[in-house]
């Protein structure tokens, strides 16, 4: 199974994915909404058991360093596998914004471009794991988005700040995974330079992938945070770990939250825009007379 940008098996994948949605969706529909939440919650909790189980394929199975390093919450898509059959649980509307707005653009980044079983496709004997992928990253975006279609949840515009809150908040829980596996010798502990940004870099918590990825977020990025401030090495450009992403986090990921919001809730934003410039022009009105 070789998967490239735009062959049989990218294609394959994403027509599978988007299907198991959809069809999830019509089967769940006219069912008791108790029973779409255990269905729900199941596809979660198989997820959670799955990212343990792998160690028993390729390549996790034939390698003790990998499988040891790759059995903790070390990347976004990894945590959100680990923490949403618990945050599914929870009751609170914030926590479930955070589910369907992070776990759809997340997974569909990862389906969309699987960089994973592309650097697997010479390789022999990971397709079960290329399975696995495709899982994992289907879930945590299917599960959030059938949550919100069969209305176990509602969004609201107003709540779209809790995408990128969401997002920085569940930084710190990597960041733990990441010190933990140094620490408890499951990885090498960082050697000279504990910040820097070449190694176990994993959602770009410790700085920028220049030039990876992180060449979108760098420019959002204050001086302030990306300066050493004091001592030997004040004035240099050093990241500072987490801080660095708060602005960028929230200049990029927010516009993408309310985007999708506005498929779902764009009657009310609508509705209220239609009221916020009412009072607007009552306020200038008044003043007229």
């Amino acid at each position: 199974m070789i998967i490239k940008l735009g062959n049989f098996w990218y294609f394959f994948w994403l027509i599978l994915s988007v299907g198991a949605i959809v069809g999830l969706y019509f089967g769940l529909k006219r069912t008791k909404e108790r029973t779409q939440k255990i269905v729900l919650f199941s596809l979660l909790a198989f997820g959670f058991l799955l990212h343990f189980l792998k160690n028993f394929i390729p390549p996790y199975s034939v390698n003790e360093t990998v499988k040891l390093r790759e059995s903790w919450f070390v990347n976004i898509c990894g945590a959100n596998i680990g923490l949403f059959p618990f945050l599914y649980l929870i009751k609170s509307k914030r926590v479930k914004d955070y589910m369907f707005y992070i776990g759809v653009i997340s997974g569909a980044i990862a389906l969309l471009y699987p960089v994973e079983p592309m650097e697997k496709a010479d390789k022999i004997g990971e397709t079960l794991d290329t399975i696995r992928f495709y899982y994992h990253h289907w879930m945590v975006m299917g599960v959030p988005l059938l949550m919100v279609l069969l209305k176990h949840h509602t969004l609201s515009w107003k709540r779209v700040l809790w995408a990128p809150t969401g997002l920085l908040l569940l930084m710190p829980f990597i960041m733990l995974n990441q010190l933990l596996q140094s620490e408890l010798g499951f990885i090498p502990l960082r050697d000279g330079d504990f910040l820097d940004v070449s190694y176990k870099n994993s959602s770009l918590i410790w700085g920028p992938d220049l030039p990876g990825i992180g060449s979108i977020f760098a420019p959002f990025c204050p001086k302030i945070f990306k300066t050493v401030p004091v001592g030997e090495f004040k004035g240099q450009e050093k990241y500072w770990p987490w801080l660095w992403m708060v602005f960028p986090v929230y200049v990029l990921i927010t516009p993408i939250a309310f985007g999708i919001s506005m498929i779902f809730d764009h009657k009310n934003f609508k509705a209220d825009m239609k009221t916020y410039f009412g009072k607007i022009k009552g306020l200038f009105t008044k003043r007229e007379k």
